[in-house]
């Protein structure tokens, strides 16, 4: 156990991330008590992940240092601002709109933190340079923690009207931030596949958070357009509706190209598919293009996208009861397998 909290991934709140999203698009979809049952997995699973990185930051600060320092797995701190507002909104569906309050304010503090520390350590200060070469598909969860602000302080809008122009600036300023980190991470990106050599052990499962982090702009900027006329919603209506649909179709567009990396990766050329956490950065796209869908089609009147949308949210959901399987098998056969037979099997490896 020591030895697995003292490795945890930076990046196991996806599996937040995508528990909650997928219950959310299940309520929305009708399937009240199958929501019920993933979203009190998802707030379970928060607990357990903020009980083991409290625990890894009083233990091992040493290696927490060294992730927030790596460009490979630094940016996945960003899913703790993210779960926690997936969480929030999906509790802010069943009424506790207080609960959604406050996680709202404690992630919009980190991801106002957790924006300029990660930069800084991981890019700006890091001695390693050219940094072209370290870009990767894990730098967009930047900017769905950017949006998943945005959709926080949407849900709570119409709940506080007091509060409303703020909350309206608080989702427009987020949404803006996020779609322009989503270009900038997207040259980046983009470039490193383009100038550096492209191994198949490269094309890893963070790479599916490009098309998360475009479907999660879409839903954001559809609870924006949703929102009741604050001067800064009205100022900006028109534009996030329509970048919203380009945010789609982007979304739509990624999801082949994604698909034949993995068969590249997989089949091609034969690389073992072995569970590990990130393999949730698959399920939250997953869900979100789903949810995302459901929202633009009722936001913008597009049945066809809504279709497309409920049709996918039972892929979304399949995915997850996979990986969350194979996440079982994992914990078992490694973190709560006994001493001994974990011995034996060692030796039987040799």
């Amino acid at each position: 156990m020591q030895h697995a909290v003292r490795g945890l991934s930076p990046g196991y709140f996806a599996l937040v991330m995508a528990t909650g999203i997928i219950s959310i698009g299940l309520q929305l979809g009708g399937f009240a008590m199958l929501s019920l049952l993933l979203s009190i997995i998802c707030a379970v699973s928060f607990g357990v992940l903020v009980l083991l990185t409290g625990w890894r930051l009083l233990r091992y600060r040493a290696d927490l240092a060294r992730d927030l320092s790596d460009p490979d797995v630094a940016f996945g701190f960003f899913t703790l601002v993210a779960g926690t507002n997936v969480l929030g909104v999906r509790l802010g569906l069943a009424g506790a709109h207080q609960t959604t309050a406050v996680l709202l304010v404690l992630s919009g503090l980190l991801w106002f933190v957790l924006g300029y520390v990660i930069p800084w350590l991981a890019l700006l200060g890091n001695p390693h340079r050219p940094l072209l070469d370290r870009a990767n598909g894990s730098w967009f969860v930047w900017v769905v923690a950017s949006q998943s602000v945005a959709i926080a302080s949407a849900t709570l809008e119409p709940v506080y009207p007091r509060l409303r122009p703020g909350l309206a600036v608080v989702a427009v300023l987020s949404w803006s931030v996020g779609v322009f980190l989503y270009g900038l991470v997207g040259v980046l990106v983009a470039a490193r596949l383009v100038m550096h050599r492209l191994r198949p052990v490269d094309l890893t499962p963070p790479y599916w958070v490009a098309m998360g982090a475009s479907s999660i702009t879409v839903l954001a900027g559809a609870r924006i357009v949703e929102m009741a006329d604050a001067p800064m919603v009205q100022a900006t209506r028109g534009l996030v509706a329509g970048l919203a649909v380009v945010f789609w179709a982007l979304a739509t567009w990624l999801i082949p190209a994604l698909l034949a990396a993995g068969w590249w990766r997989h089949v091609t050329h034969r690389i073992p598919v072995v569970y590990d956490a990130t393999w949730w950065s698959i399920i939250f796209p997953l869900g979100m293009y789903a949810v995302a869908g459901i929202y633009l089609g009722q936001a913008d009147r597009l049945p066809l996208v809504g279709t497309i949308g409920s049709t996918e949210l039972w892929v979304a959901f399949a995915a997850w009861a996979a990986v969350l399987a194979a996440m079982i098998i994992h914990l078992v056969t490694t973190v709560f397998r006994p001493p001994t037979e974990a011995a034996e099997a060692g030796y039987e490896d040799r």
